[in-house]
């Protein structure tokens, strides 16, 4: 198979990086060498500046790593041509285009993995299995907590010219750190957002809302909140969900599941496999976007995921 990596920021850089692992080294870069990374890694490899050049390589899919206001850019020309898909979380900054990436995909039959890697956690996985078990029982209430500072998240560059930061390149705390909305709906169910705000309020030299709350309510009746921010210290990420018949706690920090099941009065530990790390992720969402590529398996986060995720934080984006 032949990839073409669309943008060579830090998550691009993963990607190809991962592709080299998984054995896949028909890799082509299409870049407009804003990456404040050295491109020491990427000599040898095909770098084309110019998007038709890119995709005359006639690439079978393209990873989509660039700022979110870029996204549609590269994905609908590549999806008119059939390539599949790899779009980095969220689908675009707002809802134009949406519609029409949709229908051409349809129309040219590309597949779509959407970049929230979050499903591929052990411990959200082992979330989704108690809920599906009925162990305890129905959820009825949720929080899902992410405050992480963001001058911390690349050292190496001003976080003030990332896309995170910045109105015209699509960031926004709501957009940027979208994963628990997409994982709520996943674990949860479809959801309506009752109330929402995004503001700025830190002291963070940022042109977009660093803070985001979401009032919500899903399909099947429970009920929850989202908060996300760019200026907690410590960084903290968790969830928990309250059950009918018991609590379920997780904390991105160590990745466990804390399970109290209200039959026994016992708290039950599930930590994440010994060799887990933030890139088993990563690895396990190319392997299988390979494995979509070739028609073995369906889509674990599709583009319709995509855009009910996008819808729900557009909520609170001004």
């Amino acid at each position: 198979m032949k990839f073409l990596i669309a943008g060579f920021g830090s998550i691009g850089r993963r990607h190809m990086r991962n592709l080299l692992a998984l054995g896949e080294k028909d890799i082509v870069l299409y870049r407009t060498r804003q990456s404040t990374l050295p491109d020491d890694e990427i000599k040898g490899f095909q770098v084309e500046t110019d998007l038709q050049r890119a995709l005359d390589a006639r690439p079978d899919a393209v990873i989509i790593s660039n700022p979110t206001a870029c996204h549609l850019d590269i994905a609908i020309p590549a999806a008119e041509q059939g390539c599949h898909l790899l779009i980095e979380k969220p689908v675009s900054h707002n809802r134009e285009r949406v519609a029409d990436l949709k229908k051409i995909t349809e129309k040219s039959g590309s597949r779509v993995l959407m970049g929230f890697q979050f499903r591929f956690h052990p411990g959200l996985n082992k979330i989704n299995q108690v809920l599906k078990s009925g162990e305890v029982g129905r959820p009825i209430s949720l929080r899902a907590h992410w405050g992480e500072y963001l001058p911390d998240w690349h050292p190496w560059e001003d976080y003030r010219r990332s896309y995170s930061a910045r109105a015209d390149l699509g960031g926004s705390v709501a957009l940027t750190l979208s994963h628990p909305l997409d994982y709520l709906r996943w674990l949860m169910g479809d959801a309506e957002v009752l109330w929402s705000i995004g503001n700025k309020v830190s002291d963070l030299e940022v042109e977009v809302e660093d803070i985001a709350e979401f009032g919500l309510k899903f399909a099947n009746g429970a009920v929850g909140s989202v908060h996300l921010d760019y200026f907690q210290r410590p960084a903290d990420h968790h969830l928990e969900i309250i059950c009918s018949h018991g609590f379920i706690r997780w904390n991105n920090a160590d990745g466990a599941v804390n399970l109290y099941t209200a039959a026994n009065g016992q708290w039950i530990n599930y930590p994440v496999p010994a060799d887990f790390e933030r890139n088993v992720m990563f690895m396990d969402e190319m392997s299988h976007f390979i494995r979509l590529c070739k028609g073995e398996v369906e889509s674990i986060c599709s583009l319709d995921d995509g855009i009910k995720a996008l819808e729900l934080a557009l909520n609170a984006v001004r």
